[in-house]
């Protein structure tokens, strides 16, 4: 980013030994992990991790989907970057280039038999309307809000237009 004394520039390091954790090294007690367990185990649905930046939202979804990706479970991603590879999951990363937002990525996995969707972000209102149209078809999603606090993600939700259900 250009600024008045030069470029600057803020990297993010992704370590895939860091970025994969087991539920126990994410801290979770044993009731969360429990409920976890119950949530993740839907077919159907949407979770949504959410907190401000560098809470381990990323580190939970990964975790997660590494846990639930098995050869009988198709898990899709569209991720803006993709921010780690994993054989194991079938994965896209936004391209503005030729018009491929989050929005877009869902509408092609969704033809691509998922049986698990993790949208790297919810940032606008299109993106959230097809995570939540496709977690009322049958698939599970998974994805991020950054929200400070789970409440917080009730009222973005809403200003985002999708409706209480």
């Amino acid at each position: 980013m250009p600024t008045a004394f030069g470029e600057k520039l803020v990297m993010r390091v992704f370590d895939p030994e860091v970025l994969v954790r087991s539920f126990a090294q994410l801290g979770l007690s044993g009731k969360q992990l429990e409920t976890w367990h119950e949530l993740t185990a839907n077919p159907n649905g949407i979770i949504l991790v959410t907190g401000p930046t560098g809470s381990g939202k990323t580190t939970t979804l990964y975790s997660t989907l590494k846990q639930l990706a098995t050869e009988q479970v198709n898990v899709c991603t569209i991720e803006d970057p993709i921010e780690m590879i994993e054989p194991a999951f079938n994965q896209m990363q936004v391209n503005p280039g030729v018009d491929l937002y989050f929005a877009d990525g869902i509408r092609s996995l969704m033809r691509q038999d998922p049986d698990i969707i993790m949208v790297g972000e919810i940032r606008d209102a299109e993106t959230a309307n097809m995570a939540v149209q496709a977690s009322l078809t049958g698939h599970l999603v998974l994805s991020t809000l950054h929200t400070n606090d789970a409440p917080s993600s009730i009222t973005r939700l809403h200003d985002l237009g999708i409706q209480p259900f």
